[in-house]
């Protein structure tokens, strides 16, 4: 049986320094290596740190490693998975105050939004519970990337470090 791997792209925006190390463990945990960040001061956010990382693995990996960062007070981060020729891809990300976003991504990155979410969103504009647009911003993500945008922008220029694993 031929295993697809993919890869993609973790990126802490910002962590307290206490954390980082709890960071780095969990990733490891997930990808069955020893994760080592290069963490560089987040200069948004005074006492935090930020670190990108690449990873290969198995498809599900960016939903694994969002699992186990999840719910972690005072961290930020990103992550991303390629499409596969079996696979859609994917984006998380996360914040304390609004918790996971999760979109399935096309070949370009594109957000692909399903059918029935878009549906609901219909449903319940014309029930005047929320406007359209509104709900059109939340299935795209919009109120995670305005409340990243400053992060990732602060970052700017940060290496990355690359993870080759054999899979």
């Amino acid at each position: 049986m031929t295993r697809t791997a993919t890869r993609g792209v973790l990126y802490v925006h910002s962590a307290p320094s206490a954390l980082c190390p709890h960071v780095e463990w969990a990733a490891g945990g997930v990808l069955a290596v020893p994760v080592n960040l290069e963490w560089t001061p987040q200069p948004a956010q005074q006492g935090t740190y930020r670190a990108e990382y690449s990873w290969a693995g198995d498809p599900g990996t960016a939903a694994a490693i969002t699992s186990a960062l999840r719910g972690w007070n005072h961290l930020r981060f990103e992550i991303t998975e390629e499409p596969t020729s079996a696979t859609e891809g994917a984006r998380y990300s996360y914040t304390p105050d609004l918790g996971v976003f999760h979109a399935v991504t096309g070949i370009h990155g594109d957000i692909m939004i399903p059918e029935d979410r878009l549906k609901a969103a219909v449903v319940k504009a014309a029930l005047g519970d929320a406007s359209l647009p509104i709900e059109v911003d939340r299935l795209l993500g919009k109120p995670w990337d305005d409340e990243l945008e400053t992060f990732r922008h602060a970052g700017d220029g940060a290496p990355v470090r690359w993870l080759h694993q054999v899979v």
